[in-house]
């Protein structure tokens, strides 16, 4: 087991609340956190810190599971006070998000890195003050030709061919958000990075 027992983790899925964008493109990180909290008999319920999270235990470890409600574009506000609460280091904090670079049904993991035109991210290295966070980037696909909105795509819907291969990417993006605790990024990207149903 990797990380030390009673350690506190934070797994934030990134999106935007409202019914309108439950199925949109930018939401697939609640989608995936939400996956993981039926995993694991997890109720995301409590209205705290800008957001709603959820508190279980896995591995010995304190989990927590966190959807930000600020809007995407200020995620960070939300996971600045959550982590500061719980006094839990960047390296403990796995955030699950869209990324446009990818297929739908890829993902990569990655250590750290910059927010590479993400706003929640961008919001995430703001208000943390670090790059230094792990995270699980789930493919979305990207425009489909180079005229057409970034905002407007993200917030499309995807094709029912599309689903498919998300359902399966949702899964691995849970279960590569716990290899990450389980066995660091470098073990969870060999397994999961390119990862195509």
């Amino acid at each position: 087991m990797f990380g030390k027992a009673n350690e506190t983790w934070l797994i934030v899925g990134l999106g935007n609340p409202g019914r309108e964008y439950e199925r949109t493109r930018h939401n697939c990180g609640f989608r995936a956190v939400e996956l993981l909290a039926d995993k694991l008999g997890c109720k995301i319920d409590k209205a705290k810190f800008q957001g709603i999270y959820g508190q279980t235990t896995y591995g010995g470890k304190k989990l927590m599971l966190l959807k930000p409600l600020t809007y995407m574009n200020l995620s960070g506000r939300s996971v600045l006070q959550l982590s500061a609460y719980f006094n839990i280091p960047p390296q403990r904090i796995i955030v699950l998000f869209d990324d446009i670079s990818l297929e739908p049904g890829r993902l990569r993991v990655r250590p750290d890195g910059s927010a590479g035109g993400h706003n929640g991210i961008k919001s995430i290295i703001q208000e943390v003050g670090s790059q230094a966070f792990p995270r699980v980037k789930i493919g979305v696909g990207s425009k489909p030709n180079p005229e057409y909105d970034l905002a407007d795509w993200v917030l499309s819907s995807f094709s029912a061919k599309e689903e498919k291969a998300l359902a399966v990417a949702l899964e691995n993006a849970a279960d590569a958000a716990l290899a990450i605790i389980d066995h660091g990024v470098p073990d969870a990207a060999n397994r999961f990075n390119g990862s195509h149903p």
